[in-house]
């Protein structure tokens, strides 16, 4: 897909992938709308809007569907369902609360936002849905129960879903990364890049390499490690 004059919606987009990605669909010359509880400080261009969403919560999906078509027009080309979060420990120790977070924004959240923009994607015979797991959705991992169920569960959604709505001209692409240097789980990126984690702008990357493949190739899966991990 030429992305020059298309309108793409990324979840969680005030840190880590979701702001590389916005930023990476920006050079490309995309019009970016960013979904999110928090805007991004750092994001200032003409392409750029925020809209305000808890994507936890159904009716806000729709509110920011609807004022997202309304200053940028109908049409809705990308969807990047990044917005995610990750809480670790065992599971005789785990709280219900941080069960529930996880499940209601990685999977609940990712469904109502596929389930927003699919009606308009059908209707244009295109559009690309990015789905960002982790390789947590390939293996379980100790202490990690919670995170690896909930991104098993993306996984098989974007497996599913590529098959159902690929008739219909739409591509679906799951994105699994594994170590990213980001703000995930409370950590800080430091001032130096870790050579042993992938940048967010590296998973930027290989979104945009999924997105601006041929019309005629859907990337389903991508798999992404770091070249020496620690």
């Amino acid at each position: 897909m030429d992305l020059s004059g298309k309108v793409a919606i990324i979840t969680g987009v005030s840190k880590g992938i979701g702001l590389a990605t916005a930023q990476a669909l920006l050079q490309r010359g995309a019009i970016v709308a960013g979904w999110g509880r928090t805007a991004p400080e750092n994001i200032v261009h003409e392409r750029f809007q925020f809209f305000e969403c808890d994507i936890r919560n159904e009716v806000a999906v729709q509110e920011a569907y609807t004022n997202t078509q309304r200053e940028l027009g109908q049409e809705i080309h990308v969807l990047v369902n990044n917005a995610g979060i990750g809480n670790f420990g065992p599971v005789d120790g785990f709280s219900s609360e941080d069960w529930h977070a996880m499940f209601d924004t990685n999977v609940h959240g990712l469904f109502y936002c596929t389930k927003a923009v699919l009606p308009q994607m059908k209707k244009q015979r295109q559009g690309h849905i990015i789905n960002v797991a982790s390789l947590a959705g390939t293996a379980g991992t100790a202490n990690l129960a919670g995170y690896c169920a909930a991104k098993y569960a993306v996984r098989g959604f974007s497996d599913a879903l590529f098959k159902e709505v690929r008739p219909d001209g739409v591509r679906v692409t799951c994105v699994m990364p594994g170590s990213v240097e980001t703000h995930f789980n409370g950590a800080t990126p430091g001032q130096e890049p870790d050579p042993h984690k992938m940048q967010p702008e590296d998973i930027a990357a290989a979104i945009l390499h999924a997105l601006e493949a041929p019309q005629t190739v859907m990337i389903s899966e991508l798999q992404m490690r770091p070249t020496q991990p620690k």
